[in-house]
């Protein structure tokens, strides 16, 4: 499509941004490609250096380019951590000693860091109080937060609630746990998880989690609040995986029940 081409039916800025979308999702312009200046998109577009920028800026809300100071602005590489719902969680891949992140991580070349930066015994958020049937008023939980790096960069926040008459005098309330994770701790109280439980939800993110995932404005993320559940059916841990959208895929392959 030419500048020319255009529909007159958006504003000037919409209108370029929306033309280069299209370039950067046929491969015009690829993967690291440099845009124009916003001096040559606005003499290409006919439009004023002003507009280009805030096309420019538009496609930046959108996570399909980024800015590298003094270089220019770039096609951003659609490059996504998946999580793999459907085995992160077997016994085979506990027993290669790697959390189901790093494993995941290492599946896809990546280089896995967590950082613990908060351990502490509270009052749960009233859906956590209901799956783990523990009471919302009372600090009846331990809260781990954990910070998920993959290569140097934050892909996920994991708020995980353990109850505390449990979790008390435990490696649990530690950062390292043993080599195995803390479902290797939560096995040696007896809970073996045989069910998990996932309930998947898009949302835009809090300005916090908006901070630690060093996310672009108009980034969403994917939330994942998780259940682990044991060999008698019992709810004995909830995690609140907060994904970065433009990083992350949930990949979840089940046999159909008959």
């Amino acid at each position: 499509m030419t500048p020319s081409a255009l529909s007159p039916q958006q504003p000037p800025s919409r209108r370029i941004a929306e033309e280069l979308r299209r370039q950067i999702e046929s491969g015009d312009l690829h993967s690291g490609a440099k845009l124009p200046s916003e001096r040559v998109l606005a003499e290409q577009y006919g439009a004023a250096r002003n507009t280009a920028r805030e096309a420019i800026r538009l496609l930046a809300e959108q996570g399909l380019v980024t800015a590298k100071h003094g270089k220019g602005v770039f096609v951003r590489e659609p490059q996504r951590l998946f999580r793999f719902g459907s085995d992160r969680y077997s016994i085979k891949n506990r027993e290669t000693g790697l959390t189901p992140f790093r494993l995941e991580a290492k599946r896809q070349g990546k280089v896995a860091r967590i950082d613990v930066p908060s351990i502490a015994r509270e009052k749960p958020p009233a859906d956590v109080a209901e799956r783990l049937n523990v009471p919302a008023d009372e600090e009846s939980v331990v809260h781990r937060e954990n910070h998920y790096y993959a290569d140097d960069e934050p892909v996920q926040i994991v708020s995980t609630y353990l109850r505390w008459d449990e979790a008390r005098d435990t490696l649990l309330m530690q950062a390292k746990t043993g080599k195995d994770g803390i479902y290797g701790r939560l096995e040696d109280l007896g809970h073996v998880m045989t069910r998990v439980r996932d309930e998947i939800s898009a949302r835009m993110p809090t300005p916090a989690e908006a901070r630690t995932l060093n996310l672009l404005p108009g980034v969403p993320v994917l939330e994942v609040l998780h259940t682990s559940l044991d060999q008698e059916g019992v709810p004995f841990e909830v995690s609140r995986y907060v994904h970065r959208a433009d990083r992350t895929g949930l990949l979840y392959e089940l046999p159909v029940e008959k």
